[in-house]
């Protein structure tokens, strides 16, 4: 993306005009969203349940579901507590360390 935008500086996800030419100002969090709920709408889910925000919870999940440290993935996400976290990647870690595992 960033050579076939021409992009060396600034922001890397820009507008791109109806011929195909990326602007320079950044995407706005309302184009963002379009992109996700069109992306949602593609594969035939619910768009009123996606926004931009989606892809940051994204994110935090599948980095919880990897193994990566909390500090490591609060760094990129710029959580500031680990409660707020939580509250992204709880449905992640649901099974790990349970303590019925390997009762039955």
């Amino acid at each position: 993306w960033l050579d076939a935008a021409g992009v060396s500086k600034g922001p890397i996800f820009r507008a791109v005009n109806r011929h195909g030419c990326a602007g320079a100002a950044r995407l706005s969090d309302r184009a963002v969203a379009l992109v996700v709920q069109s992306a949602a709408a593609s594969i035939g889910l619910d768009v009123s349940t996606f926004a931009g925000h989606s892809l940051r919870a994204g994110f935090a999940t599948s980095a919880a579901r990897a193994g990566k440290p909390d500090r490591d993935i609060m760094k990129q996400t710029g959580h500031r507590s680990r409660a707020m976290l939580d509250r992204y990647v709880r449905g992640a870690r649901l099974w790990d360390d349970n303590a019925a595992t390997g009762l039955l």
